[in-house]
Order: C-alpha cells, then sequence, then structure tokens
C-alpha cells in the first residue's frame, strides 16, 4: 500500500489518474463483500471462500506483469480486488467464529497483520533503495501467494449457535444506530482519501527518502499494534460510543497535522502515532459494534456491508475526491476537507449511535 501509488507515478499517472484507479478498487469493494458474504451466509463455507478469493486474487494482481496501460490496470485491479475484498472480509467472520465466547481477543490476532505489515514495508522501503519501483507487482504477487498458502491452513470454524430471536436482515439495517454506524464507516474512509492515496507521493515532493517514509508508515502500524494490546482493556472501561467519538477526534487532528506539518519530522512522527486511533481503535471498536448489532446468523453480511460501505464505497469517494482537490486545492486544503468529514462522523456518532 505505501508504494502503490508511488509505483502509478512512476509509470507516468498524474493525480487525477491515480484517484480513479484507488476508486475503481473501492468500487469493487462496494460489491465483492456483499455478494460473497451472502453466499457465505447461506453455504456456511466461509473458510472455503476465504481459500478461494485468496487464490482468485493472487492470479488477478499477476495480471499487471502483462501491461501497464490505464485500461488494463484498471481491468485488473477491479477483478483483483473484487475477489481480494471478500476473502478479508469473509476472514473477519471466520475469526469472529473462533472467538465466539472471547470477541474481546480480536485485537491480539488482528496485530499480526499489522507485524507483517511493518516487516514488509520496511523491507520494501529498504530494496527500493536500490531496485527499481517496478518490480512492485511481481514482489506483491510473491506476498499474496504466500497469504493464499496460509489460508490452507486455517482451521474450520465452530458452527455458532444463539438461542436469541432473529430480526430479518433488512429489518436490522433499518435501525438508526445500525444506519449510523455505517454512516460513520463511510465517512471515516473518506477522510483517509488523501492519506491513502498521496501520502507517499506528498513525503516525497518534501525530499523525504523512500526508505524514512516506509519508516514513518510502520510506526503508524507500530501504533496501531499499541492499541491492539490494551484496547480490550478499554473496551471494559469505557463505551463503544465514547471510544468511536475519541477515534473520530484524534483522526481529524492527525489529518491536520499532516497537512500543515509535513516540513516538521517531529510533527509527522506525532501524526503517525494518531493511527493508532484513526484505524486501531475505529476499526477495533466499529468490529465490537457490528458484532453486536448482528447475530451470528447475520453476521457474514453484516461484517461484508461494514466492508462495502466503509472500505469500498469510503475508500472510492475519499479516492475521487483526493484526487481531484489535490490538483485543484493542493494537499493542505485536501486534508482540512478530511479534517472536516471526520467532525461531521462525530456529529453522526454523538447523535445516533447507541451507547453501550
Amino acid at each position: 500500500m505505501p508504494y502503490w501509488n508511488l509505483y502509478l507515478q512512476s509509470m507516468g499517472f498524474q493525480a487525477q489518474a491515480i484517484g480513479e484507479l484507488n476508486a475503481i478498487i473501492g468500487l469493487s469493494r462496494v460489491i465483492a463483500p456483499t455478494f460473497w458474504g451472502s453466499l457465505a451466509d447461506r453455504s456456511g463455507q466461509h473458510r472455503k471462500l476465504v481459500q478461494l478469493n485468496s487464490l482468485l486474487a493472487a492470479l488477478c494482481f499477476a495480471g499487471l506483469l502483462i501491461q501497464q496501460s490505464y485500461l488494463w490496470i484498471a481491468i485488473v485491479m477491479g477483478l483483483f480486488s473484487f475477489f481480494w475484498s471478500a476473502a478479508l472480509t469473509l476472514f473477519e467472520t471466520v475469526t469472529l467464529a473462533h472467538l465466539e465466547s472471547q470477541p474481546h481477543r480480536y485485537t491480539h490476532l488482528r496485530l499480526w497483520g499489522s507485524l507483517g505489515f511493518i516487516f514488509t514495508v520496511i523491507l520494501f522501503g529498504g530494496l527500493f533503495q536500490y531496485v527499481d519501483i517496478s518490480l512492485l507487482p511481481l514482489l506483491t504477487v510473491g506476498l499474496f501467494i504466500n497469504i493464499w498458502l496460509a489460508t490452507l491452513l486455517v482451521p474450520t470454524a465452530p458452527v455458532a449457535t444463539t438461542t436469541s430471536a432473529r430480526l430479518p436482515f433488512k429489518q436490522v439495517l433499518q435501525q438508526p444506530t445500525v444506519i449510523a454506524l455505517l454512516t460513520v464507516g463511510f465517512l471515516m474512509q473518506t477522510s483517509h482519501g488523501p492519506y491513502y492515496n498521496f501520502y507517499t507521493i506528498y513525503l516525497e515532493q518534501h525530499g523525504y527518502s523512500s526508505f524514512y517514509i516506509g519508516q514513518l508508515w510502520a510506526l503508524g502500524v507500530i501504533a496501531e499494534i499499541g492499541i491492539f494490546l490494551v484496547l480490550h482493556h478499554l473496551l471494559k472501561r469505557f463505551n463503544l460510543r465514547d471510544l468511536l467519538i475519541l477515534s473520530l477526534a484524534l483522526s481529524s487532528i492527525r489529518w491536520l497535522m499532516i497537512g500543515y506539518g509535513v516540513e516538521w519530522w517531529i510533527v509527522l512522527l506525532l501524526a503517525q502515532l494518531l493511527h493508532a486511533a484513526s484505524f486501531g481503535m475505529y476499526h477495533g471498536v466499529a468490529i465490537q459494534l457490528i458484532r453486536q448489532y448482528f447475530t451470528a446468523h447475520h453476521q457474514g453480511r453484516g461484517q461484508a456491508l461494514y466492508s462495502s460501505i466503509g472500505f469500498g464505497a469510503g475508500s472510492a469517494v475519499g479516492s475521487l475526491l483526493s484526487g481531484y482537490t489535490w490538483d485543484t486545492l493542493g494537499a493542505t486544503l485536501s486534508y482540512w476537507v478530511a479534517a472536516i468529514i471526520c467532525v461531521i462522523a462525530i456529529m453522526i456518532s454523538w447523535r445516533w449511535v447507541v451507547k453501550d
């Protein structure tokens, strides 16, 4: 992720084209998780579908090794994301099924993905000091193949049982608190547009090396791991709505720090530490709320809808919005827009997300 847009820039694409290509990934995420989540809930084969989608995602991503035209990359990323986003969402469901009686341990498992991210981003950051970034697709294909192999080792999750009354899925979706949470998820991911699309490019334009940029990305994930380690304690002491609002407020501050503080490395360091809130705390709390709002019977579709609206539609809108504002308004105002979006999400959370 930290080097993908740098790779696109090296291929000659401008900010608008980069935003459009990333939006395609987001749009695919709108459709895929819901489709695969519904199929998984009906068939009960979550683990097998994770394995299938991981394999197909690896094969599709390998298409980037054929050519690098705008149209071809758009097609490849659309197909790749259709399978990859489904694998991620379904695996959340598999994980929660294994943790049925201990859902607070979710973050202790999730942090291993963060450790993998740190290792890879530092490794690639050092590597791209000596080799051309055009090798990124080849290296990433290798990672996806290993992910698929790892899914083959995942045990079958226990069948979830519940004695509670089952509301129809449509009726669950009509609850104001569910609508509010999904809206907040959409806004939160929209606000990440300038960060995920242009953070690396932004820093490179201000003279930072790819190795240092990689370290900053890694620092953010180290902070994420830190919050994952202690979040289960916070969940016992504070209600979910207050933690959600706190994560949104700190995210807003983070975007302003990046927009105004790119010249000062200490500001960038502090901003990256706030990744603990803008991803770690937010995601951990959101997963717990989704688990509560959607019963085991609806868990797959609930996780899928959260992914589709947030990581799908939100990411797509954030990519397009930041792609257009980056060239017209500039970097600082693009991060201002991101901060304002978080403030809107705070107001929605305060008014409609139920305390727990």
